[in-house]
């Protein structure tokens, strides 16, 4: 199944760093609810990601890279929401160029003929 011409999961770890993104236009959220939201996006839609694409732990050490590090410059360090935003994408943006040649979409099975 392909969106657009391209996988699912490309979509879905775009789709959370233009989240991501939004968070940096000041839209009224606290340095914590922009950590919170930041990583909990990124956690969400990287597990979808994962559940679309085989092998699996590729897009799982995608999202756990990405969750813990959104998460840590959310609430390890006293940081702007832009900047926890900022290093989300980027995170995301090197590690899909990493590992998106190493994952297949996960296409389901045609159901088994009787042979008769």
């Amino acid at each position: 199944m392909k969106i657009f011409g391209r996988e699912p999961a490309l979509w879905l770890n775009s789709l959370s760093a233009i989240l991501g993104l939004v968070v940096t236009f000041n839209v009224g959220l606290t340095e914590v609810q922009a950590g919170w939201l930041v990583a909990g996006v990124s956690a969400v839609l990287g597990a979808i990601a994962a559940a679309l694409t085989r092998p699996i732990a590729v897009q799982a050490f995608t999202t756990l890279v990405a969750t813990i590090g959104s998460g840590v410059a959310a609430f390890g360090y006293e940081v702007a929401p832009t900047t926890t935003a900022a290093i989300n994408g980027a995170l995301l943006a090197i590690i899909m160029f990493i590992t998106r040649g190493q994952v297949t979409p996960s296409s389901p099975t045609a159901p088994a003929r009787a042979t008769q």
